[in-house]
């Protein structure tokens, strides 16, 4: 997909992921809606605290495969995860927290925030997927 725009990113998946940063900027529950990665609130139509929509990136010639990025800074790292929270959007460059299974025993929350970033060029994604909004401390 080549970009003529100046300005911003002219791309579905840059779009969704604007919404995504703003819901969990704002954190914000209105009316329900269909369960898309676009809808207008994190989580239910209820008073628990969410924010983040846990999304999963897919590359244009990934075999259908996800990205998977490294949980730690540290070279010698060798765990992935493919489950990441949207951190930042300037026109198609997107730049994302890796989060990180939760292993406490009982945990409330599936995903813990890692001190993991990247950038990604969204004209590079063919797919986002969405998982259920969750509350990640982030770091």
């Amino acid at each position: 997909m080549f970009n003529n725009s100046q300005d911003g990113c002219e791309n579905c998946i840059a779009e969704t992921l604007k919404v995504i940063l703003l819901l969990q900027q704002n954190a914000c529950k209105n009316d329900s809606c269909l369960e898309t990665c676009d809808r207008c609130f994190l989580g239910q139509p209820v008073n628990a605290y969410l924010n983040t929509r846990p999304i999963v990136l897919y590359c244009c010639n990934g075999n259908n495969s996800p990205i998977s990025m490294p949980v730690s800074k540290s070279p010698t790292e060798e765990e992935t995860s493919s489950i990441f929270r949207i951190e930042k959007l300037d026109g198609c460059c997107a730049t994302c927290r890796v989060l990180a299974p939760n292993t406490e025993e009982e945990p409330t929350f599936p995903f813990v925030a890692t001190n993991s970033f990247f950038t990604v060029n969204l004209d590079c994604i063919m797919c986002l997927r969405c998982l259920d909004d969750t509350y990640v401390d982030v770091i």
